[in-house]
């Protein structure tokens, strides 16, 4: 796999996170209850770190909600949760964080829009907010949207562009805003007091053409660490396609230090499937592990059973379901590959390029199942019980082969949920 060479950037402690240098890249995610409500705040910041989120962002908008901040961060602490909370802030960041000292001091970071710190003073709020920063020893993200440029700012950049010989199209000219945007800002926020090592900048869109675009050029000009992702990207497969298409080419350039999907949920949908694309872009590419991979076939008109489809499935919801105790026991679990193939045609291959693999019988072929370990053929499973006792091989390859002490085969065995049968 070709090497991807990570843009050079500065290091940012967001908590005990680091963000940009040589840190892993951060996946992050952002709560969508009313923040003063403590109770269901707090149980979803915890719900999405235990999915994978290494930072997560919450709404302060409001008094109240500035005043249950501490609280939020009191409950998970006595939960045994310490991820990072970021405070979200619009229009009035610079009233609150002024007047609720206790919610800047539980705030790991405070994220800033330009774009809306307000008109004629938006110079002065944006500072405030800065000051507050520096007073708490907080890190900042920059974060320029194009739903809320700057107004002002872009206005004279239009302005500016009519007079050309040569004018730039619209687009052209809301790109350059953006970056310009960015790049100002973080100017501001430094010659404010605030250190290099305390900013971070997105520019985000909605139409990944425009995201890469936009990313590149600020990648060139900054070194500061970037939160990259789409804003607004949508609902179902279509936030989740637009999503891994903008970050893969910008990751694969080496663009990005911490990372969002903003998936639009169903109403009571699973907020932590954001949590879980992310991952899965960063391990499909190669640059974090989070769980072992299940390769598995399609299907064809060799596979008209659908066992082979339930097992895989299966398998996958069982690899999720011990990821808890295994990434105790054995952390480079996460490296493993498992293939669960349908048929003979690229069955065995498949298998035999996995770390443990089974390739089932397509149809008219003789009802058996071999297994191969390593590449080599291990045994041939037949009969009623193929699931159950693949799940068991699987459970001795783990064991056998990413324990760190000789306890914890005996450990892993006891921790096995009894559910699982």
């Amino acid at each position: 796999m070709p090497e991807i060479n990570r843009r050079k950037s500065i290091q940012v402690m967001v908590g005990d996170v680091p963000v940009g240098g040589d840190a892993p890249i951060v996946v992050q995610s952002m709560t969508n209850t009313d923040t003063a409500d403590v109770e269901a705040t707090a149980e979803q910041v915890k719900y999405l770190h235990e999915a994978g989120s290494e930072l997560v962002r919450i709404t302060v908008n409001n008094n109240a909600s500035a005043e249950a901040v501490p609280h939020i961060k009191e409950k998970l602490l006595s939960e045994g949760c310490t991820v990072p909370i970021v405070g979200d802030f619009h229009y009035n960041g610079h009233k609150l964080l002024t007047e609720y000292p206790e919610a800047a001091k539980a705030l790991a970071k405070f994220r800033i829009n330009p774009g809306n710190v307000g008109t004629k003073t938006r110079d002065e709020n944006f500072c405030t907010i800065v000051e507050q920063a520096i007073k708490y020893d907080k890190p900042v993200r920059i974060g320029v949207n194009w739903g809320s440029l700057d107004q002002q700012l872009l206005a004279d950049k239009m302005d500016t562009n009519s007079k050309l010989e040569n004018p730039k199209s619209s687009k052209q000219v809301m790109l350059d805003t953006m970056v310009e945007s960015a790049k100002r800002s973080a100017e501001l926020a430094e010659s404010v007091g605030l250190g290099s090592d305390k900013i971070i900048i997105s520019c985000k869109m909605s139409h990944v053409q425009d995201v890469v675009t936009v990313y590149e050029r600020i990648a060139k000009i900054v070194d500061y660490p970037l939160h990259v992702g789409l804003t607004e990207a949508g609902m179902g497969m279509k936030g989740m396609v637009a999503s891994s298409a903008a970050l893969s080419v910008l990751l694969q350039q080496g663009i990005g230090d911490t990372i969002r999907v903003s998936l639009t949920p169903k109403p009571g949908g699973d907020r932590a499937k954001e949590v879980r694309v992310c991952q899965q872009v960063l391990q499909s590419l190669g640059i974090r592990n989070f769980i072992p991979q299940v390769t598995a076939c399609p299907g064809c008109g060799r596979t008209n059973s659908t066992y082979f489809q339930e097992l895989a499935e299966e398998i996958q919801d069982y690899l999720r379901e011990m990821m808890p105790v295994w990434g105790e026991m054995y952390p480079d679990v996460v490296k493993m590959n498992v293939a669960v193939m349908g048929c003979v045609v690229n069955g065995p291959g498949e298998s035999r390029n996995a770390d443990l693999g089974i390739s089932l019988p397509g149809t008219f072929e003789k009802p058996k199942a071999p297994v191969y370990m390593d590449g080599e053929h291990h045994t041939t499973l037949r009969g009623d019980h193929i699931g159950q006792e693949f799940r068991d091989i699987l459970d001795q390859y783990v064991m056998d082969n990413y324990a760190q002490n000789g306890a914890a085969s005996a450990d892993a065995k006891e921790a096995e949920p009894s559910s699982v049968e």
